[in-house]
């Protein structure tokens, strides 16, 4: 695959959490640090963006119209217009020192939401991660939440095979992605098994699905992205030209363009000078069709 960045000049500190909106042809990313929602028009080209006043890990568009914000400590329903805010959930509004990492939107259009112990200071400087206190939540349409996986070190990887009844879900600290039986109707989920084990190109961060249940995992530190087949055998490596890939989502009319985040955190003045394209939003023409996201209830 050949990638090639979206935007000639512009590069994001980490950039995380990629949607696509079939409906509408936007794709929809987050820049953590700086608080920053992203939405592009795939077909004229437009760029938006919102700032916030605190870090932001996902936004999402929901169907009944606006967007659903995952902040640091909350969720919110945010309208682009007026810039209004609702106030949805805050799992975890009584551990300050955690934050979200990883939101995305189910099939059924449940929203969930992985946290992990913040490891960035006021100032964008790196904490040294110390505990894994992070944990999984399923938010409902009323804002009600269930707490469904705890002992989290970095919440990566949300993605469901909805024609195996599966949930995948990551934690980059253990660097292992699990599998879990998940059940459509009710978004329950049961039977956690090891699905891809510690492997030497990178850690596991942010994945996507294709239509033929593969699962694509970008690979922190790794420069590449692993497509893995349903039975968790590494069917392929494909070669990313950034050191931190973040997330990845199949976009454009027929699912067969691969959008990949990426992120210039943690990395040196040395190794951003040799590599422009650090911290660039990609895409790549790609030989499958993607599995389509799912706006939120």
């Amino acid at each position: 695959m050949h990638f090639e960045p979206v935007f000639a000049q512009q590069r994001f500190t980490l950039g995380e959490g990629p949607h696509f909106d079939r409906e509408t042809g936007h794709l929809y990313w987050v820049d953590i640090i700086p608080g920053e929602a992203w939405r592009l028009d795939t077909a004229s080209g437009a760029l938006r963006h919102w700032a916030f006043d605190t870090m932001i890990s996902a936004v999402v568009p929901r169907a009944s119209g606006g967007l659903m914000v995952a902040l640091q400590h909350e969720l919110v329903f945010f309208d682009p217009t007026t810039g209004t805010r609702a106030p949805l959930a805050a799992p975890e509004q009584h551990l300050a020192a955690n934050r979200s990492n990883e939101a995305r939107v189910d099939p059924s259009g449940r929203f969930w939401l992985g946290t992990m112990q913040n490891t960035t200071g006021q100032n964008g400087e790196d904490l040294p991660h110390e505990a894994s206190v992070g944990a999984l939540y399923r938010i409902e349409p009323d804002g009600s939440f269930e707490k469904v996986v705890s002992g989290i070190g970095i919440a990566n990887t949300l993605a469901w095979d909805e024609a195996r009844g599966r949930m995948y879900f990551g934690d980059s600290v253990s660097e292992t992605i699990r599998v879990w039986d998940w059940d459509k109707g009710s978004g329950a989920i049961s039977k956690p098994r090891l699905f891809a084990a510690p492997d030497p190109h990178g850690v596991p961060d942010g994945s996507a699905m294709d239509a033929d249940g593969y699962l694509w995992n970008c690979r922190w530190g790794g420069s590449c992205i692993i497509r893995y087949a349903p039975d968790g055998q590494i069917d392929r490596m494909v070669p990313v030209p950034v050191t931190n890939p973040t997330s990845c989502v199949f976009g454009g009319s027929d699912l067969r363009t691969l959008y990949v985040t990426s992120a210039r955190s943690g990395l040196t003045a040395e190794q951003l000078a040799k590599n422009p394209l650090e911290g660039a939003l990609l895409r790549a023409p790609a030989d499958v069709v993607g599995q389509a996201c799912t706006r939120l209830k």
